[in-house]
């Protein structure tokens, strides 16, 4: 169905893409230009996208639906759901944001800087509206060559190894989901995903398929052990980079478990939860205490997001409401929160040149404007009550309490030890003696600044104040993933559930 009369996700993808062209043909200043424009222009179609979104219980579930035959069984389909919609809506959100952020911090290379920047977002888009198997694949692989490349030669003293590092172990981790793609097609007959999620693949199957998905998601994720390639990453991108690869590429791989793992492998999903569980337990204390002992700021960061994507995970594979609606807010909020916090490591390294935090120190005093924005950032990394932090961890926790209260107890933990790792990065930074001299003379957010942090904040507070905004589009999605993977569902350990004390089975002979 296609409301609007015009193919709107077509034109998305074609935008970003021309604008890319032409930046390589114009000088820096006007590439600069270009690529905000553009995303200014994607950013108001996804506004239109969204307010012609019918999130009516009896509305269709796929809109904006467009199908192009190419050849044999490969089309150009496209269409969205409501979690496309709001993970298509974040990573719209976010590119302006990161245009500006380079605005000044780019020198060398502008055009193909920008141009690389405008073929991720086209590439981003597409992995979220496409509804052809393989051109799944085309758009999710195809998103590391510009990443690569921004990492590679934009990136710090190490950019070599970290983009290389980078690019292997998200390559190779979707071999094997190719292989699983093909004998899919062949054994359904189809390469269309919304078919494919209806399709009951043989059981003694799904395990080996599961298995192979799993090999490219939890490496997107990034799910511990896995995970080692994400630091480096960060630590050497430019800003923008790590703005757009904690917002928006980390939710490719939970994206993946909803569209693919979940709906087409539920019974291997049910019988390897502990698999998920077993490695976000791990994940969420060990990075925890990771990030408690970093001196690099963006490090520090970057392990935070490995222990809040393990949140994603739990409350993905909880099978219920609560925790599949925990985790897509989770996603939407993690992508604003990190975006936002490398954004504010991006404005101090501006100007001092560095990352070490213990360089910093007493920044309310000279910059309280960007003291104001770190410790409402931080507040939301936090999880605190009104920030978007706050809603997915307690939505996604009481979730997985449901089939499990001792994975429940151990991920809280990742609250307590966040909450250690955050004011701690942030006392140094902010507060203290002002004794630096070099660090008095730096001047605080200017307009431009003022401009990436104020649209994120107000998104932030938002999504904690009023989330049944961004919960509504999702809702009728859930429930239709839910209907497909109760079947599978497992039984939990909790004593409570629903609000509803259940009666054990020895003395009724059945729970209730």
């Amino acid at each position: 169905m296609n409301s609007l009369g015009f193919p709107i996700l077509s034109l998305m993808l074609a935008i970003p893409m021309a604008a890319a062209v032409a930046c390589l043909y114009v000088n820096a200043q006007n590439a600069r230009m270009l690529a905000l424009v553009a995303t200014l222009v994607d950013l108001a179609l996804g506004v239109v996208l969204w307010i012609n979104f019918d999130a009516s219980p009896l509305g269709p579930q796929w809109q904006f639906t467009e199908y192009q035959p190419i050849f044999g069984r490969f089309a150009w389909a496209l269409g969205i759901d409501g979690i496309a919609l709001m993970l298509i809506m974040l990573t719209l959100f976010l590119m302006p944001i990161c245009i500006l952020a380079s605005w000044e911090a780019i020198e060398k290379r502008v055009p193909e800087y920008m141009a690389a920047f405008l073929f991720m977002e086209v590439l981003m888009i597409g992995v979220f509206t496409a509804q052809d198997l393989f051109l799944f694949y085309i758009f999710f692989e195809a998103g590391l060559i510009p990443m690569y490349l921004i990492i590679g030669i934009w990136g710090g003293k190490d950019r070599i190894y970290a983009s290389y590092k980078f690019f292997l172990y998200t390559l190779l981790g979707s071999v094997l989901m190719l292989i699983a793609m093909l004998w899919m097609a062949r054994e359904a007959d189809t390469t269309f995903i919304p078919a494919l999620m209806n399709y009951d693949f043989p059981v003694e199957a799904q395990t080996l398929l599961w298995l192979a998905f799993f090999a490219s998601f939890a490496v997107k994720m990034p799910m511990w052990p896995v995970h080692t390639w994400l630091p480096d990453a960060h630590v050497q991108a430019p800003t923008a980079g790590s703005v757009i690869l904690a917002g928006v590429l980390l939710k490719m791989g939970g994206y993946g478990f909803i569209r693919f793992s979940l709906p087409m492998f539920p019974e291997a999903s049910a019988e390897l939860i502990w698999v998920i569980f077993g490695l976000s337990m791990i994940a969420v204390v060990y990075t925890s205490l990771v990030a408690l002992v970093q001196q690099d700021m963006k490090k520090l960061i970057a392990y935070s997001s490995v222990a809040h994507m393990a949140i994603v995970t739990i409350g993905l594979f909880a099978f219920n409401r609560q925790g599949l609606e925990g985790a897509m807010i989770v996603m939407l909020s993690h992508g604003l929160v990190s975006g936002a916090l490398f954004l504010c490591v991006g404005v101090i390294y501006d100007r001092l040149h560095t990352r070490e935090i213990g360089r910093y120190g007493g920044l309310s005093i000279n910059m309280p404007k960007y003291a104001l924005f770190f410790m409402l950032f931080t507040m939301a990394s936090v999880g605190l009550p009104g920030t978007s932090g706050f809603v997915g961890e307690f939505l996604s926790l009481a979730g997985t309490y449901q089939v499990s209260s001792w994975v429940t107890l151990v991920c809280t933990t990742g609250i307590i030890l966040g909450a250690a790792y955050m004011l701690y990065l942030y006392r140094r930074v902010a507060f203290g003696e002002l004794d630096k001299d070099d660090v008095r003379a730096m001047p605080d957010l200017s307009h431009r600044e003022m401009w990436l942090m104020a649209p994120i904040a107000a998104v932030v507070l938002w999504m904690g104040v009023y989330p049944e905004s961004f919960m509504a589009p999702m809702r009728r999605d859930i429930g239709t993933l839910l209907a497909r993977i109760e079947r599978a569902k497992p039984v939990g350990d909790a004593q409570f559930a629903m609000g509803k004390p259940q009666v054990k089975a020895e003395a009724h002979g059945e729970a209730h």
